[in-house]
């Protein structure tokens, strides 16, 4: 099934939020009209209590549950028995997903637009990097968006255009407190699914207050101790483009997660797949690290970065190898600064602390045969 399907009952439309056991679907604006034509009459309008009659509150129906249909943001799914009144109804069915996203848990997402400031905080190159390399991982396509280039100079903007293009991507500078390229961003945005992503602080919230001024999302400043930003987004929800299109905020955090195989990392840098396009390694299996004959290797900027994140993916391969073996004896420990590392555990049970309900039984024993 999929949405160019001409309903005999039930109305289309795309989960924007889930809430509990409920789950709020904007049904698409022609369905009004075809249910309208089809009851004779046309149904409920815009009111002052009312801006949106196309948001409904819905259930999920039993039958969904017992199958493990799960119901997720951005979802399409057939509406049954809606209620204009109060504007209810139940999800009778979801269509089959053309993207999923885990984390955040989005489907049918069109593209990633990564949110970075080039100032205030500052621009850090390695978590940028970070970013891009999850963003690149999810599959859909990544849109490089700048912020606050009202506060640097030409010449600068200039020398990090030059360097991220090096990378393979094409950013777009932008102010949302000036309004510079906000346009350029709103046409890209147009009739597509977008997640918005990034570091805290960087402006994210504010520039979708600025597409879409009924979001009224939150926003924090960047905090002076660390030069980060607080996080102001708890949720996932999907807000309706005046022009168009649906847009997804998600919680704003440091560090993503890299959870992809030792294989796969380096298809998530463009630099080095152009390396690959103009020439092959010599092993099938090269980890572009220290085989010989290696077209990857060699003295391109993010390359570091490659070797980093290729350690992390080993360690993370090797950490679900043992999780599926039952004598695993690896854990993960922080080691600060949103880094994490695998470390074996105390295998013996001479480390542990003896319990001073233990300790107490034992001095009893001693007494006793002390007495004896």
């Amino acid at each position: 099934m999929n949405g160019e399907v001409l309903l005999t009952s039930g109305l289309l439309g795309t989960v924007v939020a889930v809430q509990a056991n409920f789950y709020r679907v904007q049904l698409d604006r022609d369905e009004m009209g075809r249910l309208g034509d089809k009851m004779g009459h046309s149904c409920s309008a815009p009111t002052s209590s009312n801006p949106n009659p196309l948001l409904f509150l819905c259930t999920r129906r039993t039958r969904l549950k017992k199958i493990g249909q799960q119901v997720m943001v951005g979802d399409r799914v057939i509406v049954e028995e809606p209620d204009w009144t109060d504007a209810s109804g139940a999800i009778a069915d979801v269509l089959a997903r053309k993207s999923q996203l885990d984390r955040p848990a989005i489907a049918n997402v069109n593209q990633i637009l990564l949110v970075f400031a080039v100032t205030d905080p500052p621009l850090e190159p390695y978590q940028l990097s970070r970013f891009l390399v999850k963003g690149e991982s999810t599959g859909v396509d990544v849109i490089l968006c700048l912020n606050k280039s009202d506060l640097i100079t030409s010449q600068e903007q200039e020398q990090i255009n030059q360097r991220l293009s090096s990378w393979g991507y094409k950013p777009i500078f932008i102010s949302v407190y000036k309004g510079i390229n906000v346009n350029a961003v709103e046409k890209i945005l147009d009739s597509k699914i977008t997640v918005v992503a990034g570091a805290s602080g960087v402006g994210k919230s504010s520039l979708i207050n600025t597409l879409i001024p009924n979001a009224n999302l939150r926003v924090a400043s960047v905090s002076g101790k660390l030069a980060r930003g607080r996080h102001t987004t708890r949720h996932v929800e999907l807000f309706e483009l005046p022009g168009g299109g649906l847009l997804a905020d998600t919680p704003g955090f440091n560090q993503p997660d890299l959870d992809c195989t030792p294989e796969e990392l380096v298809n998530y840098f463009p630099e080095a797949t152009e390396r690959l396009k103009n020439g092959s390694c010599k092993f099938s299996n090269c980890f572009h690290r220290d085989e010989p004959d290696c077209v990857v290797r060699g003295d391109w900027e993010r390359y570091e970065d490659y070797l980093q994140f290729l350690e992390e993916a080993i360690e993370h391969q090797t950490w679900l190898k043992q999780q599926a073996d039952p004598e695993s004896n690896l854990k993960l420990k922080s080691k600060g600064k949103g880094q994490q590392q695998y470390e074996p555990m105390l295998e013996s049970k001479k480390y542990r602390r003896v319990s001073r309900k233990k300790q107490q039984q034992t001095l009893q024993e001693l007494y006793n045969e002390a007495e004896e």
